[in-house]
């Protein structure tokens, strides 16, 4: 979940502080405790009541490493308390008033919040019994944001190799994401990673290919797809590992085409398995990775990840079917295998996927990693760039999954070696055709917009959702 901070602000006054004290920590430790039963851990400063533990407590709890700060307002509270601790917070800050109206808990917190306002300290103003449900699971919802957004800050971008087939959307400004988002880019060229494939383990390679056999269905076919061809796929998997490990890389992403995918092998098995969970040698951290290199992609991924812990979904916009509302979100042989049932038991997901010879597109030859994705509720996103400024593009939908025969002519009307997401969008196909800023798009299960939104306002991104009724 989340660590966060709490201060609870009090009057200056000491016989007034000395009259509340008792209310405070009463309201204080109600809302601590409903805080730890939500799942979060909480790191509780002193009482503020005095200039000086105002700035000492709140430098105690920013030392703490906190992804939010709450600032908590049961009483009246000396405004000026909450402007010194806020100068000596790093971290987002919530103000949180009680609604006990045997107190002015709100009269606290608008002071305090319009002196903030006053100086130009961005926060956020919440407020409800201290036990309110939907007070707890709103400020996981900022804390879970808060969080996702500090893990980018100070992270490393790997790029294997450039821009692919002169994909604009797929390049981004250096200099722009470390500004914004505090990442940076290690430039990688992609003949590194044929060397490292070729040096790799050929006894884990063979062993992982075997495992493969077991729990997948592999379609040998003798010229673009053969054990060979495999391993050296999964070599290529090996070699990424390793430079990743090496080099403190965070998140990833391969250009492949054209240099790869006509001269060594795709890039779909290596891909899926960063992406997963697991591998064959058992549970492992994701490691997000964008195919084509695609690098607004890899950062939206890495922000749906760190919000969910999940995989994430990278897909080609390939095909509406009008006569269904259903798009067929369709990536060039490469979707993390935990998509096919989104299972923790690798063995089950493997059970529903299949490994074919790759198409015409790719003549080195490899793998394609193909499934039906699970059905359920998605969040769909794409940070996307408008003359320069980042937007999130977000909207919300269900993938389906039909009957055998059904899904098997809607994959054979595009390509059926590669994996489908079958996705109703709960945004209108004009719409979403006119204004979609990349052939890219992503997607986490469950509903997690709120987190989203709130992650993009802490980076000064506007967001752009869409819906049927908006």
């Amino acid at each position: 979940m989340a660590r966060i901070g709490v201060l609870a602000i009090s009057d200056g006054r000491d016989h007034v502080h000395r009259r509340n004290t008792g209310f405070i920590r009463s309201k204080r430790d109600s809302f601590t405790a409903a805080l730890e039963a939500a799942g979060h851990e909480v790191v509780v400063g002193d009482l503020v009541a005095t200039n000086t533990v105002a700035t000492a407590a709140a430098r105690e709890v920013a030392a703490a490493g906190v992804d939010v700060t709450v600032f908590y307002y049961a009483v009246w509270s000396f405004p000026h308390f909450t402007m010194l601790a806020a100068d000596a917070t790093t971290s987002p800050l919530l103000l949180v008033a009680s609604t006990d109206p045997a107190e002015p808990g709100l009269v606290g917190m608008l002071a305090a919040g319009g002196a903030l306002d006053q100086i130009g300290r961005a926060h956020t103003r919440l407020w409800g019994a201290p036990d309110d449900a939907s007070l707890i699971a709103e400020i996981g919802v900022r804390a879970r944001a808060a969080s996702a957004v500090a893990s980018l800050r100070g992270s490393t971008f790997g790029r294997f190799g450039g821009r692919p087939m002169g994909m604009n959307t797929a390049v981004a400004n250096t200099d722009q994401w470390m500004r914004q988002f505090g990442v940076d880019v290690e430039e990688i060229d992609q003949y590194e990673l044929v060397l490292r494939a070729e040096r790799a383990d050929a006894a884990e390679a063979a062993g992982a290919r075997e495992w493969l056999e077991r729990l997948a269905t592999v379609h040998y076919d003798g010229e673009k797809l053969t054990p060979e061809l495999l391993e050296r796929q999964i070599r290529s998997y090996l070699a990424v590992r390793d430079i990743v490990a090496e080099r403190g890389i965070d998140f990833s992403g391969i250009k492949g085409q054209p240099e790869l995918t006509e001269n060594f092998a795709t890039m779909d098995v290596t891909e899926a398995f960063l992406n997963d969970p697991y591998d064959w040698n058992g549970p492992k951290a994701v490691h997000v990775t964008a195919t084509e290199a695609d690098m607004d992609g890899a950062l939206t991924m890495q922000l749906m990840h760190r919000i969910t812990g999940t995989p994430v979904l990278f897909a080609d916009v390939r095909h509406y079917h009008a006569d269904r509302d259903i798009w067929d979100l369709c990536n060039s042989g490469q979707h993390a295998t935990w998509f096919a049932a989104r299972s923790s038991d690798p063995a089950v997901n493997l059970a529903k996927v299949h490994l074919y010879p790759e198409v015409f597109f790719f003549p080195a030859g490899g793998a394609s990693v193909q499934h039906i994705a699970a059905p359920g509720a998605m969040t769909l996103a794409r940070l996307t760039r408008l003359s320069g400024a980042y937007r999130l593009q977000l909207f919300q939908g269900d993938f389906e999954s039909y009957d055998d025969a059904t899904n098997a002519a809607l994959a054979a009307s595009s390509t059926p070696e590669w994996p489908h997401a079958f996705a109703r969008l709960d945004v209108p196909a004009p719409t979403f055709l006119s204004g979609f800023g990349a052939n890219h798009v992503h997607a986490v299960p469950g509903d997690i917009r709120a987190e989203l939104r709130a992650a993009a306002e802490l980076m000064g991104v506007r967001v752009e959702e869409w819906s049927r009724t908006a």
